[in-house]
Formats: C-alpha cells, structure tokens, sequence
C-alpha cells in the first residue's frame, strides 16, 4: 500500500443534509472502482464517514455541506 493511500484510511469526514433525498455512494478501492454502499439522508441528519482500506472515495449527490479537516465544502444539485 503506497505511504498516501496509508495516510487516508481512517480519516473521517462529515455530512450534513441542507435538503431532502442527499445520496452519500461509497466508491470501492482497487483496480475497479465501482459503488460499493448507499445512504440516503434527509434534511438535517448527519453522517460521519470513514476512509478504509475498502473505501476509497465517496460520492455526495444534493444538497449538503461536508466537513473535512481541510475545510467545509457544500455539494448543490
């Protein structure tokens, strides 16, 4: 496993729901990525996130706001 892929498991991030149906896809590690997990969130749940040595990337559709310890960012539809 390369040093930067190390670095990212464990990592958490955070998913606020600013509208109904925000869809959060857990994308697989490896040769193939393909969508591995799906949540649906409503407005106002939240979700806490985790890299693993499965996830490697996640997919926000809607509105939201993500919490990362880089900044915030906000998805839009």
């Amino acid at each position: 496993m390369a040093d930067e892929t190390a670095s990212m498991i464990g990592e958490y991030v955070v998913v606020k729901a600013l509208a109904p149906n925000v869809q959060i896809i857990g994308m697989t590690r490896g040769t193939e990525t393909r969508p591995h997990h799906t949540e649906m969130l409503d407005k106002g749940e939240v979700i806490i996130l985790q890299f693993t040595e499965k996830t490697s990337a996640v997919k926000i559709r809607g509105n939201a706001e993500i919490y990362t310890k880089h900044g915030i960012v906000k998805s839009e539809k």
